[in-house]
């Protein structure tokens, strides 16, 4: 995280502490995602929602790290993995351009902690491209990279990481409501729960329940008008198969929400 490099690391959640379950599935490893590592370095963290949504999921976690030069966490589950479902093979030209931002050896003196001015990406140099060595450490330094242990200068450092990531919401998706725009009760999960959930809303709607459902592919950041969508509505459920991470996760971003959990950490897919 420190050196921000481009990096994809997929977890897929077994039914935990450790391998406490390990053929069983289970989303408990959120908390871990978001803050499991020293020092304030907060990452990118995605979530597949279907066994066909893994690839797409995939291919949108590598062109965030490229084009962001950041690690992305794309978390699965073993119900994705184990799962299956019929999935026809993509046109790749029909997938959008992944752009690094490259350096170039062009004469000019190569400054490798220059940061882009609308996503505070540094340049990509190539491995063994003449003119373009550079030192990568954990150590801080300065824009000029210089190691550093300057109060200010590992504040402002701090600050920049953590930016970085948050400006990643402007090249996401907005988050999409199946059902009213507003109103009494906003069902919400994330993850592998997505089938298991449209189907409880379908069958609360056909009994008569007045219920909107949105689900989340990414966490960190969330999409730009998740605060603006989730105060639409009365009262929210969020559904997750551990004990609240998501919900908690929810109540420190968005305070007031009027958070309600529905929470099962039986190693299966959600049952009744």
């Amino acid at each position: 995280v420190m050196t921000e490099l481009p990096l994809v690391v997929v977890d897929v959640q077994r039914g935990g502490p450790s391998t406490g379950l390990p053929t069983k599935t289970e989303q408990s490893d959120l908390s871990q995602a978001l803050y499991g590592r020293n020092g304030e370095s907060p990452m990118v963290v995605m979530a597949a929602h279907s066994p066909a949504h893994c690839f797409d999921a995939a291919f949108t976690a590598a062109k965030i790290a490229m084009e962001h030069m950041t690690p992305v966490l794309l978390l699965s589950e073993g119900f994705l993995g184990n799962g299956s479902e019929p999935w026809k093979i993509p046109t790749m030209s029909e997938y959008p351009e992944i752009k690094p931002r490259l350096a170039e050896a062009d004469g000019n003196k190569f400054h490798p902690f220059e940061r882009d001015p609308e996503t505070l990406a540094r340049k990509w140099a190539p491995a063994g491209t003449p003119g373009l060595e550079h030192r990568v450490g954990g150590l801080e330094k300065t824009h000029n990279g210089v190691l550093s242990t300057d109060a200010a200068n590992h504040e402002m450092m701090v600050k920049e990481r953590a930016e970085k990531v948050a400006r990643v919401a402007a090249d996401i998706p907005d988050l999409v409501v199946d059902g009213p725009e507003s109103g009494d009760v906003l069902l919400v999960g994330w993850g592998g729960t997505y089938g298991h959930l449209r189907l409880a809303m379908d069958f609360m709607r056909d009994h008569g329940k007045k219920v909107a459902f949105a689900h989340f592919q990414y966490i960190n950041p969330l999409p730009k008008n998740t605060a603006d969508v989730l105060r639409k509505y009365k009262k929210i459920v969020v559904a997750e198969q551990n004990l609240g991470q998501f919900a908690g996760y929810l109540r420190m971003k968005i305070p007031g929400l009027n958070i309600s959990q529905f929470n099962q950490v039986k190693g299966q897919p959600f049952v009744t």
